[in-house]
């Protein structure tokens, strides 16, 4: 099976001292950035009292959070993102919308959300060819994987989403030996080339934008493929990543990660479910404690097997806020609001989210008003008008009044990880 690597083993493996000494100039000199150009944030250091001048790390805990689910209506206030940015918008490469929705720079760098490191890790080498099947349309997605890639020399198939029977057999005539995208569809692939009896040749698969249960890791190896995850968001890139003893995913070096206790606010203790918190040093789009909305816990301290110092995270145990990640995009309530508001047929409603087969299912559950008929076309519908703005396909049922119930969930996410 594939071999993993340390891709700069300066950064992977120095020693705690040296870590802290390196994120402590990192972030003086991007909080001096930010002072300088970023109005938000400039506003954030006052508010809070915080001059910019040899600002540390012990400082950091005193800036204020942004929370992910409140970044679309700053950046309606104030657009085009919301004050956040190094410079002009001139000096980025491109710029994307994220359900929500929430638009999302790309600057300059050529591995702009660190991905090298990861996929290293996962054992991905300079000339290999990799299928990436992340959404190339709007989402910044597909590009992450992509520029990720190419900074490390490998060659990319920009498949990006759908057509299966098309990529299985672009996959095997182009002998792509890797793969990057959510696991689910991995499975897919591979089972769909056995149905159509065309070899695929993938040694190693990065997986990423959903969960990986081990059951479905297990499967996946059975096919002799080296299945290792990361984590990463769209504002943040990536903030962890596994190596090859798969105990957990070490914190990306080049950026600091706070797990933070989900009533205080406090650093969580190792093993404490706590909210993700971000911070990024690029010099075009730095954050200062964006807080992702994802919830997870730190391991206990102790070194591994693969010779990497930064801490690791356990795993991702689900979220805080009203998004829930479904077939790895985000599907928020209050997008389910507005596009409900169109059809007064409408009482009630709520989103149900299941996984069997090792894939995500959505349905909509909708309660209709006193004297509604239930209406085919009606359904068909907000079915489209649902899709269109969440970007997940999902089914529309109608249930019986009374099913649901006050105050029931938005989202009421039913799946079991194994």
């Amino acid at each position: 099976m594939r071999e993993s690597y340390q891709l700069d083993p300066a950064l992977e493996t120095q020693d705690e001292e040296d870590r802290q000494d390196y994120l402590e100039s990192k972030l003086r000199s991007t909080v001096a950035l930010l002072y300088r150009e970023a109005p938000r944030v400039k506003r954030l250091l006052d508010s809070a009292g915080i001059p910019p001048a040899q600002f540390g790390l012990k400082d950091l805990r005193r800036v204020p959070i942004t929370r992910k689910d409140a970044l679309s209506s700053m950046q309606t206030e104030e657009p085009p993102l919301a004050g956040f940015l190094a410079g002009p918008v001139g000096r980025l490469q491109r710029l994307f919308a994220s359900p929500g929705p929430t638009y999302v720079p790309q600057g300059p760098a050529s591995d702009y959300w660190r991905f090298g490191m990861a996929f290293a890790a996962t054992g991905f080498r300079p000339g290999d060819v990799v299928l990436n099947t992340l959404s190339y349309h709007l989402t910044p997605g597909g590009f992450m994987l992509d520029s990720g890639l190419r900074s490390l020399g490998c060659v990319v198939i920009p498949a990006g989403t759908g057509q299966t029977d098309l990529q299985v057999r672009t996959a095997s005539a182009l002998q792509a030996t890797g793969y990057a995208g959510t696991p689910s569809f991995l499975r897919t692939l591979v089972l769909r080339a056995r149905e159509l009896n065309v070899p695929l040749r993938f040694e190693a698969a990065f997986a990423t934008a959903e969960m990986l249960p081990e059951s479905l890791r297990q499967e996946l190896e059975g096919f002799g493929i080296r299945v290792l995850q990361g984590y990463a968001t769209a504002d943040l890139g990536v903030l962890a990543y596994e190596c090859s003893q798969k105990n957990g995913m070490h914190l990306q070096p080049e950026c600091i990660v706070e797990v933070l206790d989900l009533e205080t606010g406090q650093p969580a203790q190792p093993g404490q479910p706590g909210q993700v918190v971000g911070t990024t040093f690029d010099d075009s789009y730095p954050l200062l404690r964006f807080a992702t909305g994802d919830i997870a816990a730190l391991a206990p301290p102790g070194g591994c097997p693969c010779g990497r110092t930064a801490p690791r995270l356990k795993g991702l145990l689900g979220r805080v806020g009203d998004a829930v990640k479904v077939k790895g995009m985000f599907v928020r309530g209050s997008q389910m609001d507005e596009v409900m508001k169109q059809f007064p047929a409408v009482a009630r409603f709520q989103a149900v989210v299941t996984r069997e087969e090792q894939q995500d299912h959505l349905l909509y559950l909708v309660e209709l008003a006193p004297g509604a008929s239930t209406d085919t076309a009606l359904l068909e519908r907000i079915a489209e008008s649902l899709r269109d703005v969440v970007k997940v396909r999902g089914e529309v049922q109608v249930a019986q009044p009374g099913t649901i119930g006050d105050g029931a969930k938005k989202i009421d996410d039913r799946r079991v990880w194994k």
